[in-house]
């Protein structure tokens, strides 16, 4: 009877260890979703580029860029030989912070809003199904505000990428791996919803799945040659929409 009675109160112990272990757990994990999601803010460039979207004097445009550094490397008036583009690229943004900033493309009133993310979340190593889960998002918003969502690949890193803070190609080569994942999510959803995608990965990119080293000044970073490309494939569909 003794060790019957042993038997129950270890049994409850662990089972109220158990329990206890499990609520941590799911507190811990909801913490870092509240941590990674904020994440963003940490930036520096970030509450910058906020500052100065205040104080622009442009009240409405009909093309928004929307994206990091990527799309912050050209100016996109010149680029495209139009006046009514407005480039909205924060170097190392990640989507939640394409999201916190979404009333930033609303008040533009644009027709049409090109995105380009998601490689700066795949090097913080935020699994793939939440970054599609808030490209979806972002996505939604601009359709219920009446503006043209138009979804580009995300770029692949080059092999030689951050080689001076320790990366390697095969690091790289995984990361990108991840890229294929994101894409092939984002390119299956653009064709269920008519939502076009521009493929960038298929004309900037190597047999083995690495940015062209003749496009990119550092690795990942286009330079004129890559924004060559982006433009055509940008300005292809602006004229399907007669734009």
């Amino acid at each position: 009877m003794k060790n019957k009675s042993t038997v129950i109160f270890l049994t409850a112990i662990a089972i109220a260890v158990f329990t206890f272990s499990a609520k941590t757990h799911q507190q811990n994990a909801k913490n870092q979703q509240q941590i990674d999601s904020t994440r963003y803010k940490l930036n520096p460039n970030y509450q910058l580029q906020l500052q100065m979207y205040d104080i622009y004097k442009t009240k409405q445009a009909d093309i928004v860029m929307l994206g990091n550094s990527l799309t912050h490397g050209a100016n996109w008036n010149e680029l495209l030989g139009r006046s009514n583009v407005v480039e909205r690229g924060i170097p190392s943004d990640v989507l939640d912070g394409f999201l916190a900033r979404m009333s930033y493309i609303y008040r533009l009133k644009p027709k049409i809003c090109f995105i380009l993310g998601g490689i700066n979340d795949i090097y913080n190593w935020t699994p793939v199904e939440r970054i599609y889960f808030n490209y979806i998002r972002i996505i939604n918003g601009l359709k219920n505000s009446g503006i043209r969502p138009v979804i580009q690949s995300t770029v692949y890193a080059g092999k030689s990428w951050g080689k001076d803070w320790g990366l390697t190609p095969e690091s790289n080569r995984g990361r990108n791996m991840e890229v294929d994942k994101l894409n092939s999510l984002l390119s299956e959803y653009a064709a269920k919803n008519d939502i076009d995608y521009i493929d960038l990965n298929s004309k900037m990119s190597t047999p083995d799945h690495f940015l062209k080293p003749e496009l990119t000044w550092d690795g990942v970073h286009l330079n004129a040659s890559g924004f060559r490309i982006w433009e055509a494939e940008v300005d292809k569909v602006l004229r399907k929409y007669n734009m």
